[in-house]
């Protein structure tokens, strides 16, 4: 099998992590607080990484020219895990994925506002359309409308800012040793929050589903940086979008719900123009640009 198969394969397999992952999520949060769930999932990614780094490379492998900077990134990914699993709990797995799949638009926003990159009069198009699908999913003003519905979009910003940090730092940081400075970041900050938020769970079965769903997470990103040692970014940018249909499907089979005809609108031009201007941001190699998982 070609390399290039094998990382689309890869590619596929790292957003249906994601999509359960989701839906695991939104599963337990019914019964457990937020902070608990986090916290097991960044403690099982720092293990993970712990046990694949050390034994093979020792304290060498953790070498980082940017601590600080690894450190923003673990700090902007805790943050987004959070503002992932809230969302999670007032939103529909589906439609809650379509609409953080418009993060690569946000980075092309902040590449003209912050970073003073030149966008096309394209990218502009291409970025209302994927807001535009975004208040079709969140519809605000409408009965089903809750303040709540808006945290995925600050979770977009949070995840923006991960994005653009991560490129930078791809350019000379071993892509393991940032999983693990991540992970323990995350981990430890959440520790801090443990007296007021931690609830032990019921039994071996809910501890099992929380380990299960950190091993999903870091399996995912494990897999997307597979993807991308085997095939070229802008081969790999249309399949990340499966993340929604898998999402759907969970909702679907897990929740008994589908997106009424104005939402599946609102999702296909998210998925669609998001889609367009990632691949056209990594033809022009500015950022390397992942889904977005919890």
């Amino acid at each position: 099998m070609s390399p290039a198969l094998v990382g689309i394969g890869c590619a596929v397999l790292a957003t249906a992590c994601f999509a359960t992952l989701d839906s695991g999520v939104k599963i337990m949060g019914a019964g457990l607080p937020i902070v608990t769930i986090v916290f097991v999932r960044y403690v099982v990614q720092a293990v993970l990484m712990s046990v694949a780094l050390l034994p093979a490379r020792g304290l060498a492998a953790l070498r980082t020219e940017h601590p600080r900077f690894q450190c923003l990134r673990g700090v902007l990914l805790m943050l987004s895990s959070v503002l992932a699993f809230l969302s999670l709990q007032h939103m529909p797995v589906g439609e809650f994925t379509a609409v953080i799949m418009v993060t690569p638009l946000a980075i092309t926003v902040l590449a003209a506002l912050v970073l003073k990159e030149k966008v096309s009069a394209l990218r502009w198009v291409l970025v209302t359309l994927g807001f535009a699908g975004t208040l079709a999913v969140l519809r605000p003003g409408g009965d089903a409308f809750q303040w709540a519905t808006l945290l995925p979009l600050a979770l977009v910003a949070c995840s923006a800012w991960f994005q653009v940090l991560t490129s930078r730092l791809a350019r000379t940081e071993d892509p393991l040793a940032m999983q693990f400075y991540s992970g323990w970041v995350g981990a430890l900050l959440l520790a801090v929050l443990l007296p007021w938020g931690w609830a032990t769970p019921a039994g071996w079965l809910d501890w099992a589903k929380l380990i299960a769903m950190g091993f999903a997470g870091t399996l995912g990103h494990y897999l997307l940086i597979l993807a991308y040692r085997r095939t070229p970014a802008a081969t790999l940018m249309p399949f990340l979008y499966a993340q929604i249909a898998f999402a759907m499907a969970a909702g679907y089979l897990v929740f008994d719900h589908l997106p009424d005809r104005v939402a599946l609108v609102g999702i296909l031009v998210i998925a669609l123009s998001s889609a367009a201007g990632a691949w056209l941001t990594v033809r022009e190699s500015r950022i390397v640009v992942q889904p977005t998982e919890a």
